[in-house]
Formats: C-alpha cells, structure tokens, sequence
C-alpha cells in the first residue's frame, strides 16, 4: 500500500515538476533541481531527520499544523507514505524530465497552430510521447519506495499495523525469527523481479 501510494503521489507531484525543468527557464532552475534530487544522495536516515526538522511536532511546519489544525504527522501511516514519496519521486522527476527533453517539439508546435490549448498539447501530445519514460520513472520510483527503510523508521517508526511496511518487518524479524525475515525478503524479492521483469518487456523493449 505504501510503495503504491508513494507512487501515484510521485506521479502527481513529479510529472508537472519534471514538465517545469524541462520547459520553463527560472532563475536558480539549477539549485531547486539539485534540492528536488538531493534526497537521491542523502542518507536515508538524514531524509528522515530532514522530515522530522519540518514535519515533527516542533517542526517548522509540523508545529502549525498541530497548533492550527491539530493535525500530527509523525509515526502515522500517512508518515510512512511521506518518508517513501520523499526519497522515490526524484528518480521519476529525472526520468520524466530526461524523456520530455528528448522529444521532438515539432509535434507540439503543430497542434499550438491547430489551436489546442496547452492542457490539451500536454494531454494529447506530450503525454503519449514520453509515455515510456513515465512508466520507466514509475517503476524506480515503486521500486524505491518498496525498499524505503532509513527515513520511515526514523520519521514514522516501526509500529505493526500503522507504520510497518516489509523492510521494516524483515529488520524487526532478524532479531527473533530469522526464518519469518528469509521467508519476507524472498517475497520482496520475488515481488519486485516479477513486475520489473514484466514492465521491462512492456515498456522498455528496445527492438
């Protein structure tokens, strides 16, 4: 649920600022880019400190919401999807935006002097074009989010039924039933071969 739910989210958020790099000149595009990126480099425990910093009860935002709304984000499932999104989406923002620098525009130029607005351009043109891409970049980001362990242990903690996802229980089951973590990782590990070896002959064929 939590790898799933990372990745719509990562679709919603991503696609349009991927559309924005790769489109849209800005002053410090650079910069916000390499901040967009960063939780790829960051230690994932560093990724959960980050959200902790602005999310937690005395976070910068986290302290507003709990004043303002009595809204608590921290060790909540909606934590664990959070810690998930935040260290998953950048590898679909860079495949997504590598796949809307590399088509040709032409196309998109043809239906402007049709007079398709720019919502119909990005829905009817654009998207089918760098449909590879976007599935490609759906994929890492799954892949990522399925294997999240650093920030969701540290920004929403490891509590069976609430923020427990599978890398966690494997890590929880070493410690006192090593055969229930074997028997974990192998469906981890057979779960992502499948799809990505079923995705990969979908979407990724290069003949």
């Amino acid at each position: 649920m939590v790898s799933i739910t990372a990745t719509l989210l990562g679709l919603l958020l991503g696609v349009p600022l991927a559309w924005v790099y790769a489109r849209v000149a800005f002053p410090g595009r650079n910069i916000v880019r390499a901040l967009t990126t960063l939780p790829m480099v960051l230690p994932p425990v560093v990724g959960g400190v980050a959200l902790l910093v602005a999310f937690g009860r005395r976070g910068l935002v986290g302290e507003w919401l709990d004043v303002g709304f009595g809204l608590r984000i921290p060790f909540t499932t909606g934590a664990t999807v959070m810690a998930a999104t935040f260290v998953s989406m950048p590898f679909l923002v860079l495949t997504v935006e590598a796949g809307i620098r590399s088509i040709d525009r032409r196309y998109e130029e043809a239906a402007r002097t049709l007079g398709a607005s720019q919502w119909r351009i990005f829905r009817e043109v654009t998207l089918p074009l760098i449909a590879p891409s976007l599935f490609a970049g759906a994929v890492l980001c799954w892949a990522r989010a399925l294997g999240e362990f650093g920030a969701t242990i540290t920004f929403a903690g490891n509590l069976p039924g609430v923020t427990q996802t599978l890398p966690l229980a494997v890590y929880l089951a070493m410690e006192t039933r090593p055969e229930v973590a074997i028997v974990l990782s192998l469906v981890l590990l057979l779960v992502s071969l499948a799809v990505l070896i079923a995705l990969r002959d979908r979407y990724l064929r290069l003949d």
